[in-house]
């Protein structure tokens, strides 16, 4: 017996590659892209997608872009055959889009394929057979000649249907399958005699996909398969070099960025990553991944919501909530230190400038996310998130000592309820903390205080600053007998043109408390935050949840 389960496994052997050159290569294009969510993600689901439901994810996939689109397996479903069929007849497939179908290399499937795309005025016919050891080993024990010969047949018998069909423009598409896992050279001789067989040239190529049909090797090893077959192929300038990356190592992302580097021209995928096992390559990811390198993807995800929507009701999978891009949750920031930095970001970012703000790579408003969900504020939350709330809700921005003052009264009211606490919530708690106090003051007019039921006259300001509100403080003083210190003044103009004033306090040699008052006079919100400072010093609202 094995002493440890690791000795199970064998390291992937070590491609030979002198001088590679992709690492380093910049990206500088978008790949074309292939979606094969309708065939190869629709293969992955419990309950595959209805008619009707693959029409509504064909249409969104044109309204995102997609200029080739895998739409089925026509030869091995009736749904997929009746699908294509509806494509067809209806006329659904814009002009400068190309559906691509699936088969195996089966004389009769073949036949069977071209029934299904019979006036279809543009189809890439995609053939493909498993070519690695294990495969040819276990599952078909046959020769490499074997192999190879089932591949050329295959193309042979495609080639004489599509020479029958001279109305519709072909392309030839073939893949060695599970080549992720097959000797170089030996996927090179059966690629080439492939294409031996269907004579591409440069003005009608055919497309050679090399699938990580299992991943099983770092992201780096198949880009360094990638460039030894984009350096060895025969008649290279005449095909499209596509790759097929899955997610079984979870690096599918790195292996097509790094396949690109390495030569590819294509790229398949699903929206999201959906597909068997553990997933094709998210296409959402690697196009917003270009997008934040300055480079157009050419595929619109400006409503990455609706798109969502979408392929959660015909998948019946959710999307996960800290997705990249998509997320519910992913330009979402709880923590106090990220919120801060988010805030600042915000604070100076100007408009059609180079996006800059922490903690967020790409602008959601580009994916049409709104702003409102980018600072959330729970029990792990600092004053950058409670501040950045009140600004967008109340239309100031409190001064720092504020900003930490009223965050303790938030995080006393998350800790409590181990909740979240929204927006209007935090608007609600500011109100009731500053501008909504019950305490011996209260503004009764322009000028007038009432303090413990007396009347206070409040003297005319001359200047709205520190000096005026220290003037009504003593004023407020005299008639309650005790004495009223002012150790900070600070004053804005709020986003509805008022003035929003801010003051701190000492009341009777208490510990400092900061009032505010929020007005359309300038003169009476000094007046507002002073009967605040005054409140909250005598006893503070906190105090009072505290005491309930």
């Amino acid at each position: 017996m094995l002493r440890n389960p690791a000795e199970k496994y064998r390291p992937f052997p070590a491609i030979r590659l002198n001088g590679r050159k992709w690492p380093t290569r910049t990206v500088e294009r978008a790949p074309i892209w292939m979606s094969t969510d309708l065939r190869d993600g629709n293969q992955s689901l419990i309950e595959p997608m209805s008619i009707e439901q693959k029409t509504e994810f064909f249409e969104m996939l044109v309204a995102i872009g997609f200029k080739e689109i895998e739409v089925g397996f026509p030869s091995a479903s009736q749904t997929d055959f009746d699908f294509v069929r509806k494509l067809i007849d209806e006329k659904r497939i814009p002009d400068d889009v190309t559906i691509e179908v699936l088969v195996q290399s089966r004389e009769e499937l073949i036949a069977r394929t071209f029934e299904a795309l019979e006036g279809v005025p543009r189809a890439i016919v995609h053939l493909y057979n498993a070519i690695c050891p294990s495969f040819r080993k276990i599952v078909f024990n046959q020769s490499k000649d074997e192999v190879k010969a089932l591949a050329v047949d295959g193309t042979r018998i495609i080639r004489e249907h599509a020479d029958k069909n001279p109305q519709t423009h072909w392309t030839y598409q073939y893949s060695p399958e599970t080549f992720s896992m097959t000797e170089l050279t030996f996927a090179r001789e059966v690629c080439d005699a492939v294409a031996q067989t269907w004579r591409p040239t440069r003005d009608h190529k055919m497309i050679v996909n090399l699938p990580a049909t299992v991943e099983a090797a770092m992201p780096n090893v198949f880009a360094d398969q990638i460039e030894w077959m984009d350096r060895n192929l025969a008649y290279r300038d005449s095909i499209v070099l596509s790759v097929h990356p899955h997610n079984d190592r979870g690096t599918a992302v790195a292996a097509a960025e790094m396949a690109l580097l390495a030569g590819a021209d294509r790229i398949e995928g699903c929206l999201f990553g959906n597909g068997e096992r553990t997933g094709n390559v998210d296409i959402v990811t690697l196009a917003m991944n270009l997008y934040t390198q300055g480079i157009d993807p050419g595929l619109d995800f400006s409503d990455i919501d609706a798109v969502r929507r979408v392929v959660e009701r015909c998948n019946q999978l959710p999307v996960h909530p800290r997705h990249p891009y998509a997320g519910d949750l992913v330009f979402t920031a709880f923590s106090g230190s990220h919120q801060d930095a988010i805030r600042k970001g915000f604070a100076v970012q100007q408009p059609d400038t180079v996006w800059e703000v922490p903690y967020l790579p790409v602008d959601p408003a580009d994916l049409g996310r709104s702003y409102d969900a980018v600072i959330r504020v729970n029990s792990q939350s600092g004053k950058g998130g409670a501040t950045y709330l009140l600004e967008r809700g109340m239309g100031f921005t409190p001064p720092r000592r504020v900003q930490i003052e009223f965050s303790h009264a938030v995080q006393t009211v998350t800790d409590a309820s181990g909740e979240e606490i929204t927006g209007d919530a935090i608007c609600a708690l500011f109100a009731s903390e500053y501008l909504e106090t019950q305490g011996p003051a209260a503004l009764t007019g322009a000028n007038r205080v009432r303090f413990e039921g007396r009347d206070v006259a409040i003297p005319a300001a001359a200047a709205i600053d520190g000096t005026h509100a220290q003037a009504v403080a003593t004023a407020i003083a005299a008639a309650a007998g005790q004495g009223i210190e002012i150790t900070s003044f600070e004053s804005t103009r709020t986003a509805q043109g008022g003035t929003a004033v801010f003051v701190g306090a000492r009341v009777r040699g208490q510990s400092l408390r900061h009032g505010v008052g929020v007005a359309d006079d300038a003169a009476q919100a000094v007046v507002a935050a002073v009967v605040s400072a005054i409140n909250r010093s005598a006893w503070t609202q906190v105090d009072r949840r505290v005491a309930a």
